[in-house]
Formats: C-alpha cells, structure tokens, sequence
C-alpha cells in the first residue's frame, strides 16, 4: 500500500503523512455515518408492531425497525451496544450537530472529537430544546480541535447546563434512579466492580475504604494500598466475620473422548503436570462465568468449594456436577454425570455385552414428537451453546429461550439438530424481522444472514476447525514423461 511513498522520510514528512491521514479517518468515518444513515432508513418500522417490541426501547431515529442495531452489528462485526452507540450518534450528527458533522466530512475535525460531542448531547436525552444544543456547538465547535477530548466533553456539558440548567437537574434525577453495580472481566483472574451512584456518596465510600485500607498498612501489612483499598472493599460488603448463606457451584468437566482411551492416553504420553508441558504447548486450562483461568486457579476454587477429595471431584454441596463429552474438534456429544458414567461402565453395551465394541452408550438426547423440549434437552443445549448463538451476543444461556431454528409450525423437529439458545431479543429477530435467514448445521454451527446479505457464523465455544493433514509430496516417478 505505502509503495509509492519513499521508504526512508523525515520527520516532517512523517508528520505531515500522520495529518493528512487524520484528515482522511475523518472523512472516512463521516462516510460510514452517511452509510449508517442510508441503512436506517432502508429498514422502516412496521406499520404493525411485532408482539414483544415494546419491551425492546426505543433505538434509533423514528419510524426505523428496531432490529436495525442488529444488521447494523453483523455488518461492523462488532457488538450490538456499539452498533447502538454508532447509530445514535449518526442520527445526532446528521440532524442536530450538522456543523460539527461538516468540520468532519471536510476533514477538518477528527472523529474521536465529533464522536465525544455527539455522545454528550446523546446524554442529555432527545427532550433537549433544539436551541440549546445549536447555541452550544456556535459556542464550543469553533476551538474544538484545539481542547484535548476530555476537555472538550467538559466544555459541551458546561454550554447545555448554562443555557438550560432546569433539564440539567431533570438529568441528574433520572441518572439517580440509573445507578447501578456492574462487574466486567480484564483477564487473569481480576475484574472491575464498579458502582455508579451519586457523586458525594461515591466519593464516601471511597473515603471509607481508604481509611480502613491505610490502618491496614499502618498496623504492619506490607501489600501494596491498592490491594489492601480492593480487600477494605470486599470486607465491608461481604462481612465474613458474619454467617453468610453457603456458597454453591455447578462444575462441568469437559472430557474429549478421544483422551479417554488408552490410545489416546498413550499417544499424549500419559497425564503431566502443566509444569513439564513443552514451551509453545497448550495446556489444561478451566473457566469460570466465560472467563479462562489457568489450572492452578482453578485447583484454588475447587479447594475453596470442598470440591477436590483424594478419589478425584466431588459433587459440591447443594450443586451439580456434569462431564462433557466432547470429540476432536471439541463438539459436545453426550452430557452425562459421574454415576450415569458407573453406571454405563458396569453395564457396557446392551448389544454385545460379551465382547468389546465401538457401539455408543452415550449420545444427545433425541428429537422428541412435541414442541416443548425434553429435560434432556433442556440440559444439553445449554452446555453445548453456553450463551445465546446470536453472533456476537453474549447472553448467558440460563437466560435464553430454546428456539426451533426451523420453526415447528413449518415442520422443524424438536431436536439438537434444531435447536439453540437465544436470547429473548434474538429470538424476536429471527421470528418477526423480515429477511433474516438462520441456518443450524449438524456439528452446531449457527450460519446468520442479514437482510443486506452480509453472512455471520456462531459456532459452539470450544468448537474447532481442525487443520487439513499435511500431505506427502508427489513422487517424482508418478510424473509423466517430457515426450
């Protein structure tokens, strides 16, 4: 691509080529607003509203369908929150801000700044009197490519509190009832829990951890303050000097078959620690609420739970515990639990039961002559899907309906073949929006294809394309003659 550039520049030349390309992602994301636009409007609501929609919000402008976020995902790859925030901040560039929106398609504003002023306006909801936000952007636009972005969303919320300080304190009452505490995954382990509740009270309970934090530290313990701040914080809520209601677990052991047999067993050399695994080598690892942790966390969770005994696992107090059978590709193929395992292992196969076989003993549950799924499948769909099979949709399963891909009403069996989890949203797309077309394979892949003819694949996690085997090079003598 860079070709026709010189391969060694100077430093001005380098950044004049870092501000042109600005200039061009600005121009490049003004277009993809227009496109967004564009796509939109192609996609009008329906005169009659599908049963559900009313749960749904309103999203976008009005009049469009609401599974507009949803084509508009699977087209970005990207998720639905951020297909809503694309689309909302389109439709604010292109009907109230239409002079920041042309500093952008000129190239002359870049679009984290277009972005960061379509996104405070979002925030002060759609009831805004036009007027307040045009004196605003005469006000702020004109030095907004000199104030850094942060700056620059202080300066948009100052303009909208000067110029209508009633909706100001109308806001401020709604984001009162909004609060809320989240949790949010960063890997290895940790994750943010985060709480957003009213500035004076935020800043008290920060202050209360600190203070118990920093008595921690003076009464001797060398740990670093944030973490002695993290635990100050856990304390306070959880209390574990007080009796707390048991703690349960439901653990499912992924067991690929293939690792089952004394084949298998030999060509992986047998069981080893992680810690004589090769450099480069995968190694066992567990998960918890869709987050990968390493085998030693995991043996610390297990422990905590009362889970590890000397026979192996046991089932923790008051949960379950399942073994998934998975083949090479990791595609599930039975759910079972240890005493159905002992129980099929002591019985062996009805149909030889004098010799060794290759007959199965544990499969999926079969389709059932109804439309409501048995307990069976109840049961197995949602440990092969996990969460909803939306592309990009991360429901958990435990909150998504099983849905007949093919619908029963069109002759589609209640089967694992055809069925998956989705999330209620997703279940009202593929019933009500017109032009979608969902596909189920046998091995569980979910094939989507969106009224624009973009296609997406769901497929099972732990599901894998194995690679084609090498293939030996030709032999020379099979190689016809020059004449």
């Amino acid at each position: 691509m860079s070709a026709w550039l010189p391969a060694r520049r100077s430093a001005s030349e380098a950044a004049a080529l870092l501000e042109q390309i600005v200039a061009a992602e600005a121009q490049l994301a003004a277009l993809r607003v227009e496109l967004v636009m564009d796509l939109a409007a192609a996609r009008p609501a329906p005169a009659d509203p599908r049963p559900g929609g009313e749960r749904a919000g309103t999203v976008g402008p009005a009049g469009v369908s609401e599974f507009v976020p949803d084509e508009l995902a699977a087209v970005q790859n990207c998720s639905r929150a951020a297909a809503v925030t694309l689309l909302e901040h389109a439709e604010i560039l292109t009907t109230v801000l239409t002079g920041v929106f042309e500093q952008l398609r000129a190239g002359r504003l870049d679009w984290p700044r277009a972005r960061a002023m379509a996104a405070e306006v979002a925030a002060v909801g759609r009831e805004t009197d036009p007027a307040v936000i045009a004196g605003m952007e005469a006000a702020v636009l004109p030095g907004a490519g000199e104030l850094g972005v942060g700056r620059l969303r202080e300066a948009v919320r100052a303009e909208l509190l000067s110029r209508d300080a009633a909706a100001a304190d109308r806001r401020r009452e709604q984001r009162r009832r909004g609060a809320d505490v989240t949790v949010r995954p960063v890997g290895d382990g940790m994750s943010e829990f985060r709480a957003l509740m009213p500035h004076p009270e935020a800043r008290a309970c920060r202050d209360a951890v600190d203070r118990h934090a920093r008595a921690a530290k003076e009464a001797g313990d060398d740990r670093p303050i944030g973490m002695l701040r993290a635990g100050a914080a856990a304390d306070l809520m959880l209390r574990p000097w007080q009796e707390q209601p048991e703690v349960t677990a439901h653990l499912t052991v992924v067991a690929p078959l293939t690792a089952l047999t004394p084949a298998g067993v030999l060509a992986s050399g047998g069981p080893r620690p992680a810690a004589f695994t090769p450099p480069g080598a995968a190694a066992p690892i567990g998960e918890v609420d869709g987050e990968p942790i390493t085998a030693a966390h995991l043996r610390e969770l297990l422990t905590q739970l009362d889970t590890l005994c000397p026979g192996g696992l046991q089932v923790p107090a008051g949960g379950a515990l399942d073994i998934a059978l998975t083949d090479r590709t990791g595609a599930l193929l039975a759910l079972t639990d240890r005493g159905e395992v002992e129980r099929l292992a002591r019985r062996g196969c009805p149909e030889h039961p004098e010799g060794a076989c290759a007959c199965p003993v544990l499969t999926a549950p079969g389709p059932v002559d109804r439309y409501r799924p048995s307990a069976a499948q109840q049961r197995f769909l949602p440990a092969r899907d996990r969460t909803c099979r939306h592309p990009g949709c991360t429901v958990p399963a435990g909150w998504a309906d099983l849905d007949h891909v093919i619908p029963h009403a069109a002759g589609g069996e209640t089967s694992c073949d055809n069925l998956c989890c989705l999330c209620r949203r997703h279940h009202r797309l593929k019933t009500h929006a017109p032009g979608w077309v969902h596909t189920l394979d046998d091995d569980g892949v979910l094939t989507v294809l969106t009224p624009s003819g973009v296609t997406r694949t769901s497929r099972p996690p732990g599901y894998r394309v194995l690679p084609e085997p090498p293939q030996p090079p030709p032999d020379p003598a099979d190689d016809p003659p020059p004449f």
